[in-house]
């Protein structure tokens, strides 16, 4: 039994505190309800055999995880230029998931994992050390103080983070919230196994180009608010 994902839910009782918001959007169209059906089980994650290596990632040079990944914008162009790495993603939203169901369909994607539920799941039964790069782009902020024990950067999360992933992996973060970027930070900074070495404002300032921009990012340039990008080093 992996007691590490054991403690893990325990502390955070996901129950209780629920890291995001709606899971329910519009009712499904037929075609959509026809992929979840169809190929959503063929591409599930399996997540029942606690610190056992995920099925079906063999032959993959690279194991990634989004968490949250919203539209799918994002991951359907990462697995799509990145072929040679298996891209997994959990979301909660169920359009979310259909629209990735709808990516991985048109554009015949045989390198993607999906989880349609809470991305905690999958980390813990993942097993250690098997990530080669774990992404949480533009979470919900959850901006009250009073909700801000359901912001999913937390430090029980950056414990599980920091296992799953290889030594020299690499943490992606966004934000357009700036007190959420402050909080991360802090977090990120206090638990000690994470590195980050910025030279000039535009290493968190500029997206990369390998940082496709999402409808969320989008919505936030035209409300006025600026993108912050990190990428931090695992240090074991």
């Amino acid at each position: 039994m992996n007691t590490s994902r054991n403690r893990y839910l325990k502390d955070n009782d996901p129950d209780k505190f629920r890291t995001f918001g709606r899971a329910k959007g519009r009712p499904l169209s037929p075609a959509q309800s026809e992929l979840f059906e169809t190929l959503y089980p063929k591409i599930q994650i399996d997540c029942s055999e606690t610190g056992a290596p995920l099925k079906g990632l063999d032959g993959f040079a690279e194991i990634w995880f989004e968490i949250g990944f919203g539209g799918a914008e994002h991951l359907i162009w990462q697995a799509e230029h990145n072929p040679r790495a298996a891209v997994l993603g959990a979301e909660p939203f169920e359009p979310g998931v259909a629209k990735a169901l709808r990516g991985v369909q048109e554009k015949a994607l045989a390198n993607v994992s999906l989880q349609h539920g809470d991305a905690r799941d999958v980390l813990g039964a993942l097993p250690d050390s098997s990530l080669d790069k774990v992404l949480v782009l533009f979470p919900d902020p959850w901006p009250k103080s009073k909700h801000h024990k359901r912001r999913l950067i937390n430090e029980p999360f950056l414990t599980e983070v920091h296992r799953v992933l290889k030594d020299g992996a690499e943490f992606r973060f966004g934000s357009d919230i700036i007190h959420y970027v402050d909080w991360t930070l802090t977090r990120v900074h206090a638990h000690g196994g994470f590195t980050w070495s910025p030279k000039s404002q535009s290493d968190w300032r500029v997206r990369g180009e390998d940082w496709p921009e999402t409808r969320y990012l989008a919505k936030a340039l035209r409300e006025g608010r600026t993108g912050h990008f990190f990428k931090f080093d695992v240090r074991k």
